[in-house]
């Protein structure tokens, strides 16, 4: 199990995300239209370099929804190799069929 601290880290870290997403949208593209003014276009980057860093998509890591490990992730199921594994040794993933050697 990750530490506490860290997942609720990540967790507020998508609410800021979510929060901003509308806002950062609409500087990125006004920052990225090369029909517009060069000045309108630096005022739009300057205005995304001020929100907040962890209201970037970027910033967020995925997580195992089970144990909150950041590492060995699969992004289809959502959690990690090793909870993956535990679940189907014990039968709970359907179609999924134990392998030991």
């Amino acid at each position: 199990m990750a530490k506490a601290g860290s997942i609720n880290r990540n967790d507020r870290r998508k609410a800021l995300v979510k929060k901003f997403a509308a806002k950062r949208a609409k500087l990125a593209a006004i920052a990225n239209d090369e029909n517009l003014p060069m000045d309108e276009r630096f005022a739009a980057r300057l205005k995304l370099a001020a929100l907040p860093r962890n209201s970037a998509p970027i910033r967020v890591r995925n997580r195992c929804e089970v144990t909150g490990r950041p590492r060995g992730f699969y992004r289809k199921l959502k959690m990690s190799r090793i909870a993956l594994r535990e679940l189907a040794s014990a039968g709970v993933i359907p179609g999924m069929v134990k392998s030991s050697w």
